[in-house]
C-alpha cells in the first residue's frame, strides 16, 4: 500500500478544502494593517464591501491543493476538495447577490 492510498479519502479532501482557506484567511487577518481584533477586521471589510474578494482570495489556494491531489492520483480526496470549492463559490455568489 502506497502512502498516498492511505490518505485518498473523500473526508481528507473535504477537511483540506475547508482548512486551507481558513488558514489563508487568518493570514490575511494577521498581515492586514491596523486590526486589533477579528470583529474590527470583519467590520472593516464589510464597510469596504470587499467580503467576496477576501473569500475568493482565501479559496484560491484550493486550486493548488486540487492540482497536487490530481498529480498524486488521489482522486477521492480530489473530489472532496472540488466539492468544498464549489460550496465556497456558491457562498461567494450568495454573498455578492443577496447582500
Amino acid at each position: 500500500m502506497k502512502r498516498t492510498e492511505k490518505y485518498d479519502r473523500l473526508s481528507v479532501g473535504i477537511i483540506a478544502g475547508l482548512v486551507v482557506p481558513l488558514i489563508v484567511g487568518f493570514g490575511v487577518f494577521l498581515f492586514s494593517s491596523g486590526n486589533k481584533n477579528l470583529t474590527d477586521f470583519f467590520q472593516r471589510i464589510a464597510k469596504a464591501d470587499i467580503i467576496t474578494h477576501i473569500i475568493s482570495l482565501c479559496v484560491f489556494p484550493n486550486l493548488f491543493l486540487f492540482l497536487i491531489f490530481n498529480r498524486l492520483d488521489m482522486l477521492r480526496a480530489n473530489r472532496g476538495v472540488l466539492g468544498v470549492t464549489i460550496f465556497w463559490a456558491v457562498l461567494v455568489f450568495a454573498v455578492k447577490f443577496l447582500t
